[in-house]
């Protein structure tokens, strides 16, 4: 349950909306969410107005222990009136929260298994505890254990906020590609026409599971049920049955394509990849070369944040945090 002790519940039109979204989605027993008063409201007798500033809103989705949390904490250092944190850990993990920065910051959570729409459905949980919690968090950036940040978080902000598209001043950074060769199989996983009418399958799409949605597009997932009823349908083919990396890709492409990058900042490396899973970063591969090595694009855009990476490798990436992955 995520814990907000530093400000009062506030009862308020503007909360009950924001609530609205999240009855359909948790049970009534399970909203236990206390909302923090928004800060534009927080200047005390004599303080001069501040305007506030738009937040990230970091979503840690985990079914293990935030084994890079050093890390995150000398990222997220200095900037705490620039971010919030919320963790979905699984429920039947042995998760214990790391303290600092991530203490009491787990929302009510639901078992999670691969290939399994139960994934989306705890991204979704974060999505909605976060758009509900403040409303000056503008964008939301889903993240795994095994992520870390390849910049300074002072980086990450100027580039989200300072976009140069003046049609689209936000978008949301997430992969959605058309072309992939394994795309007719995935479609045809739960059935042939197991998809009409809502997908059909030149609009069927596939991406990373990590984005930066902006809240406009975040409010839209959280509200939406009709194509997610598609996704959770069982796959007989569960080799092809990845529910994450299509559900998300393939909304936001028929509901607001030209509102979103088509590219994600999350770097993956899959030369070497097993059974489906990314390559594994040891600690004797990280360096400062490796670093400047992931942050680089096909494109003009440089990575935000990379996976994965084992535990054993955060010794080396605190000793090399502020002179090479801050230093920016």
């Amino acid at each position: 349950m995520v814990s907000y002790s530093r400000t009062p519940l506030v009862l308020s039109y503007v909360v009950v909306l924001c609530l609205l979204p999240l009855l359909f989605l948790f049970p009534p027993k399970l909203l236990t969410l206390q909302i923090r008063q928004n800060s534009a409201d927080t200047t005390r007798p004599g303080q001069k107005t501040i305007n506030p500033k738009p937040k990230i809103a970091f979503l840690f989705l985990t079914n293990s222990n935030l084994s890079f949390a050093p890390l995150w904490e000398l990222f997220f250092e200095g900037n705490s009136h620039l971010y919030n944190i919320y963790i979905h850990a699984d429920p039947a993990s042995s998760f214990v929260s790391p303290g600092g920065v991530f203490a009491d910051r787990s929302v009510p959570a639901v078992r999670t298994q691969r290939a399994t729409a139960t994934l989306i459905a705890a991204e979704k949980r974060l999505l909605a505890a976060a758009l509900a919690d403040d409303g000056l968090n503008l964008y939301f950036a889903l993240l795994s254990q095994h992520c870390i940040p390849l910049h300074s978080f002072r980086f990450l902000y100027r580039t989200l906020f300072t976009q140069t598209d003046v049609r689209f001043p936000y978008r949301s950074f997430i992969e959605i590609l058309s072309d992939d060769p394994q795309m007719g199989e995935r479609y045809t996983a739960r059935g042939e026409a197991a998809m009409l009418p809502e997908i059909p399958f030149e609009k069927f799409r596939k991406g990373s599971q990590f984005f930066v949605m902006t809240r406009r597009h975040a409010t839209m997932v959280v509200r939406e049920k009709r194509v997610l009823k598609k996704f959770e349908l069982p796959c007989f083919q569960k080799h092809n049955c990845y529910p994450e990396e299509h559900y998300f890709p393939t909304l936001l492409s028929m509901a607001d394509s030209d509102g979103c990058t088509h590219y994600t900042v999350t770097r993956v490396q899959w030369t070497g990849s097993l059974d489906g899973h990314p390559y594994v970063f040891g600690p004797g591969e990280v360096s400062p070369e490796l670093i400047r090595r992931l942050r680089i694009s096909n494109s003009s855009y440089s990575f935000m944040f990379a996976r994965k990476f084992s535990v054993d490798c955060l010794e080396p990436l605190v000793q090399i945090a502020r002179p090479v992955i801050f230093s920016d």
